[in-house]
């Protein structure tokens, strides 16, 4: 079966024969209707060939050597079926290289003890910032959606908990979401803030089980709450989360950071091109970065769209945004450039 683009025309193929030969670590590694083998020419931009154990592959010469390793990682693994998960998985591991180096010169991922034995972080800006958030009180992780800034904060804070370095987990965000306002929203409070905290139940429950959360939410060993509930209050041994911080102001930004008590830890995450305040109004987050830069025992971790671990396509869709905005601002520049030559002209 054949799949990929015009570009197989002009594209340098590759030849790659696995062996030893085995039929049903063939089928394996390529999934229902070749459905893996999709998934590889997505994520490195190739495209795949197949007759029996031999792949043809065509495309950029970096991606097609980078696409015949993967082939053959994936075979030495596919003696038990090989789920789209794992493939994706593999294919970010793959595509973030350094982390070997990292492993290598002692810096793996550290262990987290959660009900994910196989959670890690799978590039190095995600064992960085896993590290930081062991070794500091205050951890800032910014950057774009899906590079597991929030997930694994709640993956450290679940970890300190169950080695009993915390009391309690506190997660909080504030309740601005894309101009809506929590007074045009149906139900009681509560009703009206949950959408808002949705993504936190999910971690929580992802990472120690519905009916385990359920008990702890009931003892008041976790707590999820709007950031406006957290003014006036001391949080003592307690690791502490603020998601979605971008969409703070610089006065709910200082007064989250000072709630922080004796044996707490806190976690900040957030994606400054996502704010979601009223025009003009600063966000908390970005000051934040700015004033605490240079203060000795915060950390800072800046994601980038290397670090995301969705779909393959996602980290292409951000690329291809950024790469938007960066030719709108030159067509603008140039547009301003251009207007200010002809008032200057005599």
């Amino acid at each position: 079966m054949k799949h990929g683009g015009p570009r197989e025309k002009t594209a340098k193929a590759l030849e790659l024969v696995l062996s030893p030969v085995d039929n049903k670590q063939l089928a394996n590694l390529c999934g229902a209707l070749d459905e893996n083998l999709r998934q590889i020419e997505t994520a490195l931009d190739v495209s795949i060939a197949r007759r029996g154990e031999r792949f043809t592959l065509r495309g950029e010469t970096a991606q097609t050597a980078r696409a015949s390793e993967a082939l053959q990682q994936f075979y030495a693994r596919a003696r038990e079926t090989l789920s789209v998960d794992e493939i994706q998985l593999g294919l970010i591991e793959l595509l973030n290289r350094p982390v070997r180096h990292i492993a290598a010169a002692g810096g793996a991922s550290p262990a987290l003890l959660t009900r994910k034995s196989e959670l890690h972080g799978r590039t190095p800006r995600q064992i960085e910032y896993l590290k930081a958030i062991q070794e500091h009180d205050i951890t800032f992780g910014t950057g774009p959606a899906g590079t597991g800034k929030t997930y694994l904060a709640v993956a450290s804070a679940v970890d300190a908990f169950e080695r009993e370095l915390v009391q309690r987990i506190v997660l909080t965000r504030p309740a601005v979401e894309a101009g809506e306002r929590l007074g045009f929203l149906p139900g009681d409070l509560s009703q009206k803030v949950d959408p808002y905290l949705r993504p936190l139940y999910d971690a929580l429950y992802d990472l120690m089980g519905f009916e385990r959360v359920g008990k702890l939410f009931e003892r008041g060993a976790i707590e999820i709450a709007p950031l406006a509930y957290m003014r006036g209050r001391t949080l003592n041994h307690a690791f502490i989360i603020l998601d979605e911080a971008q969409n703070t102001t610089p006065e709910q930004m200082k007064m989250f950071l000072t709630r922080i008590g004796i044996g707490a830890k806190a976690v900040v995450t957030g994606d400054v091109t996502q704010i979601d305040l009223q025009r003009g109004q600063r966000s908390g987050l970005v000051e934040a970065r700015e004033i605490l830069r240079e203060v000795r025992g915060i950390a800072f971790t800046e994601f980038l769209k290397d670090d995301v671990v969705r779909h393959p396509l996602v980290a292409r869709i951000v690329s291809a945004y950024e790469a938007h905005s960066a030719a709108q601002e030159a067509r603008e520049d140039a547009s301003r450039a251009s207007r200010g030559g002809r008032t200057a002209a005599p």
